[in-house]
């Protein structure tokens, strides 16, 4: 199981009672909660829907779960300083309990809420996303070759 604490700004990978992975993070600078285009960050037991990029090289940008063709470049960066850049791979969450992180106006899914790399100049350990789980492209590489879809997440404050 993959557990993100919004409070530590940390993830943590358990396979059985073996902590295989931990990591410093970034989530939602609107804080916790689960609305539709609220900014936040939800909570709660989820799966992972999707693992989406293997293969791409690192530092690939992701526009709507598709590689645009692009590598990240500090350069880039400058060029369009607005993007909220999704890169190098996504790990797609579904929410799993109902009416808290599933259907009507708290779908985590439709949320499109992510565990997702960005520029590795972003700073981890503080909140700062637009809602998804933010990490550096290393971990985030690290951390895919660990999960697959049905992987639960468990996310609390």
């Amino acid at each position: 199981m993959l557990t993100i604490s919004i409070k530590d700004q940390r993830c943590y990978f358990f396979g059985g009672d073996d902590l295989k992975f931990e990591s410093s993070i970034s989530t939602a600078l609107n804080g916790a909660g689960e609305k539709k285009d609220s900014g936040c960050t939800p909570r709660g037991l989820h799966q992972i829907r999707a693992c989406i990029g293997a293969n791409e090289p690192e530092n690939t940008v992701f526009v709507g779960r598709r590689p645009t063709g692009e590598v990240y470049t500090p350069e880039l960066g400058l060029t369009f300083p607005e993007r909220d850049w999704i890169l190098t791979r996504i790990l797609w969450l579904s929410g799993l309990e109902l009416g808290q992180n599933r259907l009507a106006n708290v779908d985590t899914m439709q949320r499109y809420i992510y565990i997702h790399g960005c520029p590795d100049a972003l700073p981890m350990g503080e909140p700062l996303s637009h809602g998804c789980i933010r990490m550096h492209n290393k971990d985030l590489l690290t951390l895919f070759d660990l999960v697959s879809p049905g992987t639960r997440v468990m996310i609390h404050e």
